[in-house]
């Protein structure tokens, strides 16, 4: 699975769904990204696809999870 790191550690992750078998691909977050939204807060999130504004959403997602 392709993974991103940041400074050296894993920070997010993408599961495909064709090489999982699955109904849904999943971007996932490691404890390095900085989602923290009180407590529980959602680490993993599906995508059946990937239109503009879902686009837009994992880019927020990321600059979150950079802390910026």
């Amino acid at each position: 699975m392709p993974a991103y790191a940041h400074q050296g550690k894993a920070l997010c992750f993408f599961q495909p769904a064709h090489e999982c078998k699955t109904r849904y691909a999943i971007l996932g977050f490691s404890d390095q990204a900085r989602l923290d939204q009180g407590n529980p807060w959602p680490v993993a999130f599906a995508l059946t696809q990937l239109t503009p504004a879902e686009e837009s959403r994992v880019r927020e997602l990321l600059r979150k999870a950079l802390g910026r």
